[in-house]
């Protein structure tokens, strides 16, 4: 389950319910699905998109999503940092980004127009929609492993627009792990 965390405040949000209503204002939406115990953990690409058939349709019909594709991402990824410093500055995309977490965590930093930079940190079964335009980086946790599936409006992908602004640069990933999720109450 998602967790919020709101540096300047000293806040976490913990709860569903929380996670939802707090991202509200900021146009994003958060979602939890089940069943990704079921695939075996070296699931490839394919069995990963067919699992998830019937959601990612669905999302394709209501969003307008033409694509979806799987990210795979582990410490022995080849150009791994090179990738992920792409990733961790501050930028903003022409569409949504939406990313449904399979297996791993990551964490997002968002920079709303108005209001503090806030985290979420994201972990099996977490699905995110952040809104074309937000400020935003993403950042892998400690053990630096994500598989997620990602939807597009452009078939070609996200074009990442970067501020230059250097706040990435005073954050931090923010990730309370694995032993964080058993201790979480779910609504």
């Amino acid at each position: 389950m998602a967790v919020i965390h709101i540096k300047e405040q000293g806040r976490t949000l913990r709860e569903t319910r929380e996670v939802i209503e707090f991202l509200q204002p900021f146009g994003i939406w958060f979602r939890q699905f089940e069943g990704s115990d079921q695939l075996p953990e070296e699931a490839d690409a394919s069995q990963i998109l067919e699992a998830y058939r019937e959601p990612i349709e669905e999302l394709k019909r209501t969003g307008g999503y033409v694509t979806a594709d799987v990210i795979n991402v582990k410490p022995t990824t080849p150009g791994l940092d090179a990738m992920l410093a792409k990733f961790s500055r501050e930028h903003w995309h022409d569409e949504d980004e939406v990313r449904f977490i399979v297996y791993g965590s990551g964490v997002f930093h968002i920079h709303p127009k108005e209001g503090p930079v806030f985290s979420i940190e994201m972990f099996k079964g977490d699905m995110i929609n952040v809104p074309k335009g937000t400020l935003h980086w993403f950042d892998l946790c400690q053990e630096r492993t994500i598989r997620a599936i990602r939807l597009f409006l452009d078939p070609s992908g996200w074009t990442p627009h970067y501020t230059g602004s250097g706040l990435d640069q005073d954050f931090q990933p923010l990730c309370f792990g694995p032993s964080y999720i058993s201790a979480s109450p779910t609504l």
